[in-house]
């Protein structure tokens, strides 16, 4: 039996279907054998993960690691390093830098800055009105999908008119490729900041009176009209109001190729934390009532939403305490502790271990066409593996996090659950709670390994690119207009 470079025995292994005590063997940048100990090959180097499980590294769809054109809130170092810091070993970064990752030269500047990264990555390229003759210059050159900010944020980046995000989806439709959607009706929110910004409001609720639940409900219901029409695959990000759950259901059951994610913050905290963080909270979609938290959980159990992201969109701390609710930037660091938070959630038995592999490594391994190398702990996957413990307790810190941005709500609160190792591609990125300092850069990117099923796309007849031929027996050039031979009918 060849040697291999890595046995790590003595763990349990978590799927999404079970846990079962296992070995897992390593070679390369690959898990080659999950069995009994005693199948386990010869190994160059042994470990001891008794007591721990091992759940498949988790996968981030939205973080923002701010560069190229934001260094002083976030760069991929730092953002990557705190992704391996909560066993997170793949992102999507989002195209909202500077300059927006909406051109092919732009993309060449993330793809440069991402040469420092921890983790392997994902790049969702922009879909907008500028760009939508672009994509796939731009899925040539490295992005592995896309992102359509319907709703303002960040960046300030202008919604794509509905006539381009159809197009859009007419373009991406027959590609398989999915479009991550930011779905609030900027109009709504834009008219109704406007009218609180004369009246004199500056406080915390403000932000969330912009931002109404039926803001969500309209850009979903119109998103997943246009996506239901073309065939295109799109994902909701940040889902965060449990009165627009209804239309990803019954989307769903029509087969319409949705998913969707929300983010701890929606699961766990609401408008009584906005009142005593202001601003620190301030972020899009809003923290909403605490009669929308419940209901999200409901849905990430009965398959509703997908999968769990952060959201990671750090600022600078004088960035988020200004006076004014609409001077502070909107987000907050995420990456780093998502994987302690929801396994405190599972200590406390609202989900199982085998639910939260489910929301965070499967289910968005399946939505972007990594599932198999990446999403599993199985012969012939990428050695993504998040060591855990889960009768670790502590207290998270904002001060000791990994990014720039030492500003978070979590500030201060008790969890119970954590990852100690993170291993990226059979190398240790975090170890024992530390940063592998020498193993930045070692992330790359996932399109070479990315696999979307067969594309379905729908009324291609109907399609820009369709219309704009002739069809046959229609004439060429205008005609004279003559009366009809009704007789001929």
């Amino acid at each position: 039996m060849k040697e291999v470079d890595l046995v790590i025995r003595g763990a349990r292994v978590v799927s999404a279907d079970q846990i079962i005590e296992a070995s897992v063997a390593i070679a390369g940048e690959h898990i080659v054998a999950v069995g009994h100990d005693d199948t386990m090959p010869p190994a160059r180097q042994e470990m001891r993960a008794d007591g721990l499980h091992l759940l498949p590294g988790a996968i981030d769809s939205h973080v923002h690691f701010r560069d190229p054109g934001y260094p002083n809130k976030e760069t991929w170092k730092t953002g990557s390093a705190a992704a391996a810091m909560g066993g997170v070993t793949t992102v999507f970064e989002m195209p909202n830098t500077n300059p927006a990752t909406g051109t092919v030269e732009a993309l060449r500047l993330k793809q440069k800055a991402a040469e420092s990264s921890y983790c392997d990555f994902g790049i969702h390229g922009l879909l907008g009105d500028d760009t939508v003759e672009r994509l796939g210059e731009l899925l040539d050159a490295g992005v592995t999908s896309f992102k359509a900010f319907v709703g303002n944020t960040f960046g300030n980046l202008p919604a794509p008119t509905d006539g381009a995000l159809l197009e859009g989806f007419e373009k991406l439709a027959p590609l398989g490729i999915r479009t991550v959607v930011h779905a609030e009706n900027s109009s709504i929110l834009q008219r109704r900041q406007k009218h609180m910004q004369a009246a004199g409001r500056i406080d915390a609720m403000a932000h969330l009176a912009a931002r109404p639940a039926v803001a969500e409900i309209e850009a979903i219901g119109r998103v997943l009209t246009l996506a239901e029409w073309t065939g295109a695959r799109v994902h909701i990000a940040h889902h965060s109001a449990a009165d627009s759950l209804y239309l990803l259901r019954e989307a769903k059951r029509r087969g319409v190729d949705v998913t969707a994610e929300t983010c701890p913050q929606y699961l766990l905290l609401n408008t009584g934390h906005m009142l005593k963080l202001g601003g620190v909270m301030r972020l899009n979609p809003p923290i909403r009532e605490a009669r929308h938290n419940q209901p999200l959980w409901d849905a990430l159990m009965d398959g509703t939403l997908d999968m769990i992201a952060t959201d990671h969109a750090p600022h600078a701390p004088e960035e988020k305490t200004r006076e004014s609710i609409w001077d502070c930037d909107c987000g907050f660091p995420g990456v780093e502790t998502q994987m302690p938070l929801m396994l405190t959630e599972v200590n406390r038995e609202r989900a199982t271990l085998m639910d939260y592999v489910r929301w965070s490594a499967v289910n968005p391994a399946r939505a972007w066409g990594l599932y198999g190398t990446k999403g599993v702990i199985a012969p012939g996957a990428h050695a993504d593996i998040a060591f855990v413990d889960m009768q670790r307790a502590g207290t998270l810190s904002q001060n000791r996090l990994q990014s720039i941005s030492k500003i978070s709500p979590w500030n201060g609160r008790p969890v119970k659950g954590y990852p100690l190792h993170t291993l990226l591609r059979g190398r240790f990125v975090m170890r024992e709670g530390k940063l592998v300092s020498d193993a930045v850069g070692w992330g790359r990117s996932v399109k070479s390994v990315q696999k979307m099923p067969a594309a379905r796309p729908r009324n291609t007849e109907h399609y820009s690119s369709a219309i704009l031929r002739t069809p046959p027996g229609v004439p060429a050039t205008a005609v004279p207009v003559g009366e009809v031979d009704w007789s001929a009918t």
